[in-house]
């Protein structure tokens, strides 16, 4: 579970859930532990998938989450709006997993599928096996591809990010982000047509 570098205070519940994330990091920036805390409680599960995607790792997603959140704790005052603060995370946190990645590069996993529910027709053990090689496949092939490719792959088609924040997260043009994105989707294509 991500937690807040810093705690909110406990004689106060968090203020300002409703506002915008601009004010709150302007808050936040100022010393404000609470607009930061509603901060981390609203960008930290996207983050921690993101990085899920990234490592493979669920404990390694949950450190490198961690550390992006503390990093930009102490960066706010360098925080310039000059890309919303969810973009500005997205950066923090790829370059995090970036760094842990040439550290120690493991392969890609999707392992995180959903246990079937009784009685489900995934429960079916053909069925059951079919989705999990599936799932390998499809972790390989992400695991095939080019890091730029699967990286703006994991913002678009995970995350749900638009090209204009894919780009500024990759700090690259929309054209190359797109360029990226559709050299991906061919070669998963590619790799996943015996399982269509």
């Amino acid at each position: 579970m991500i937690e807040s570098p810093v705690s909110p205070s406990p004689d106060r519940d968090l203020r300002g859930r409703d506002l915008p994330d601009g004010l709150l990091a302007v808050r936040a920036a100022e010393g404000d532990e609470d607009s930061f805390a509603v901060l981390v409680e609203r960008h930290g599960r996207p983050l921690l998938a993101l990085a899920r995607c990234m490592l493979g790792n669920p404990q390694d997603a949950e450190d490198a989450v961690q550390d992006a959140f503390v990093s930009a704790w102490r960066r706010l005052p360098e925080y310039h709006h000059s890309a919303e603060f969810r973009t500005w995370m997205y950066r923090i946190t790829v370059n995090r997993c970036l760094t842990m990645r040439r550290h120690r590069p493991p392969p890609l996993s999707l392992d995180a599928v959903a246990e079937p529910a009784a009685g489900d027709v995934w429960s079916q053990p053909a069925r059951s096996a079919e989705q999990v090689a599936a799932t390998a496949a499809l972790s390989r092939a992400l695991g095939d591809l080019e890091a730029g490719q699967r990286l703006c792959w994991i913002l678009r088609e995970v995350q749900g990010l638009s090209y204009k924040e894919i780009s500024h997260v990759t700090r690259t043009s929309e054209q190359t982000v797109r360029g990226r994105l559709f050299r991906a989707r061919r070669s998963l294509q590619e790799a996943m047509g015996p399982w269509r």
